[in-house]
């Protein structure tokens, strides 16, 4: 019987870009909180940002923040990791002299950013809607660094080689769409993140569904004994995943029709 369902955001429950949820999403996850079903938000995105989204119903959900560096259950922190800091410096300088590659660095209620362009501080004020904080140098942040992320408008294609051959040994590096790196504290991922849930909640792997698309995704889905990938997805993901399905929507509807148990 499934108690838990652990959906990605961009690339699976957002699609095409979107930034909303469709309208069927919140009342799906009201029907599912009352028939006991635990919901998770799992995504590369910052908490505040989340709570956002799911606006209605953000305090009586879960999520797996920041690809899995916090794990949060009705308003109450349940795990955080932290990247060391003097590591840390030394990728922020990292990112800040590779052309072309934007700096995100999560706090744990905002993002820093040190802009090299307008465009950019606009895309995560405005269409993202993160909660930012902006700096004119990203190494006086005192606060725990939870997450360093890269942007390239033009495609992280251009640059993931790089940054995770020289960084992989010492964080957990993982592509988080087309634009976008992530680097978090070695050993930190979703699925992780998801076993703190599930032993939070006494809830089995096989009791647990997971929807994702791309390679911060893997984890999770190894976890869940109905793994479902995005068709859209990356062909990797698909191939680990035990389902594949074109909208998250059509299979929750499935399940509060007792059609998938």
């Amino acid at each position: 019987m499934i108690k838990l369902i652990a959906s990605d955001l961009d690339g699976t429950l957002l699609q095409n870009g979107a930034q909303q949820l469709t309208e069927q999403v919140i009342p799906y996850i009201k029907r599912l909180k009352e028939m006991g079903i635990v919901f998770v938000a799992a995504s590369g995105r910052q908490y505040a940002n989340l709570q956002r989204l799911f606006e209605p119903f953000k305090n009586e959900i879960s999520y797996i923040c920041e690809n899995g560096a916090l794990v949060v259950n009705e308003g109450k922190i349940l795990h955080k990791t932290i990247i060391n800091k003097e590591l840390g410096e030394e990728i922020l300088v990292d990112i800040r002299q590779k052309e072309g590659c934007e700096i995100l660095l999560s706090g744990m209620n905002t993002s820093y950013l040190e802009p090299k362009t307008n465009e950019y501080a606009h895309r995560m004020q405005y269409i993202v809607k993160n909660n930012v904080t902006i700096v004119k140098d990203i190494l006086e942040v005192t606060e725990d660094y939870l997450k360093i992320s890269v942007y390239e408008r033009e495609g992280i294609n251009n640059s993931e080689e790089y940054f995770r051959d020289k960084w992989k040994d010492k964080v957990t590096v993982v592509t988080s769409g087309t634009e976008w790196l992530d680097m978090i504290s070695l050993g930190t991922n979703k699925g992780n993140a998801m076993k703190v849930l599930q032993e939070t909640f006494h809830i089995l792997p096989e009791e647990t569904m997971a929807f994702g698309d791309n390679y911060n995704d893997v984890e999770m889905l190894k976890n869940a004994g109905y793994s479902y990938a995005m068709n859209s997805g990356k062909k990797d993901i698909i191939n680990l995943s035990r389902f594949s399905t074109n909208r998250v929507e059509d299979i929750l509807a499935k399940v509060l029709n007792g059609e998938i148990k």
